[in-house]
């Protein structure tokens, strides 16, 4: 029973900083504008995530999971970024997608926080921190995940 909950916490910790960042600190991306003008239109949950690179707890977002149809745009700037027919349930906690609406909307940076290398999501018009992407996902989809925090979209249900 020990051994089942060291395995149980290790990877509760695991998971948590599967889509966590250190506040930019290691990436190389720039803001389309100073972060004390996103402070004036985000709130400070959106300014944490998408500014501060910060995440949210796993389980605890408002859509990780949300099954309804729709899309899911940019908190910052309204763009459609993410669409329900690409998302999936990963187990992670975080709302994940197997591929962007449009690449060229989003822009993957290298993230060496946490003594580690991952590919950071970033939006690519502002800069600002979305979540992370891994090679996880399902095969039959491209074989990616994209780790979003629900803090960074917008959800628009479908009509």
């Amino acid at each position: 029973m020990k051994t089942f909950i060291l395995a149980v916490m290790a990877l509760s910790i695991l998971t948590a900083l599967g889509c966590q960042n250190t506040n930019g600190q290691d990436t190389k991306r720039k803001l389309s504008k100073p972060a004390a003008e996103w402070k004036k239109t985000l709130t400070s949950n959106q300014y944490h995530i998408m500014v501060e690179s910060g995440t949210e707890p796993p389980y605890q977002n408002e859509y990780w999971k949300n099954h309804k149809k729709g899309i899911y745009v940019s908190a910052a700037t309204g763009d459609t970024l993410f669409t329900s027919d690409d998302k999936f349930d990963s187990g992670t906690g975080w709302p994940s997608f197997v591929k962007p609406v449009d690449p060229k909307k989003v822009a993957i940076v290298t993230d060496n926080s946490y003594g580690m290398s991952r590919d950071e999501v970033i939006e690519k018009s502002t800069g600002l921190h979305l979540g992370h992407v891994f090679d996880d996902g399902p095969a039959d989809r491209g074989g990616k995940r994209y780790c979003m925090n629900s803090g960074a979209l917008k959800f628009i249900k479908k009509p």
